[in-house]
C-alpha cells in the first residue's frame, strides 16, 4: 500500500496540529480568566475545551496512522515528540 502523507508530510501536518493545540490552549485559559464558569458567557471556552479534545483525538488517530504507513520508520514521536503530550491535556477547571 503507498503512503497517502509521506512522513514529511506528517511531520508537516503533527507540527501544524500541535500549534493549534496551543494557541487554543492559551484562548481557553484567557477565556476562562476573564468571564465566569456558568452561563451564557462560559460557553465559548467551553466549546474551546471540546475543540481540543477532538484535536487530541486527530492526533491520536493520525499518530496510529502514521505508524502503519511508515513501519520502517521510527514514527514514535511524530504526534507526540518527546514533550510528554499524548492525551494529557485536561482543562483549567472541570465542568
Amino acid at each position: 500500500m503507498e503512503p497517502r502523507l509521506t512522513l514529511e508530510e506528517h511531520q508537516d501536518l503533527a507540527t501544524a496540529l500541535a500549534g493549534v493545540r496551543e494557541e487554543l490552549q492559551k484562548r481557553s485559559a484567557q477565556l476562562a480568566a476573564a468571564y465566569p464558569q456558568a452561563g451564557p458567557e462560559a460557553v465559548p471556552e467551553h466549546l474551546l475545551i471540546e475543540a481540543l479534545r477532538i484535536l487530541e483525538s486527530v492526533r491520536y488517530e493520525l499518530d496510529a496512522i502514521v505508524g502503519r504507513e511508515h513501519p520502517e520508520d521510527d514514527t514514535r514521536e511524530v504526534y507526540y515528540p518527546g514533550d510528554g503530550q499524548r492525551a494529557t491535556w485536561r482543562p483549567l477547571r472541570q465542568r
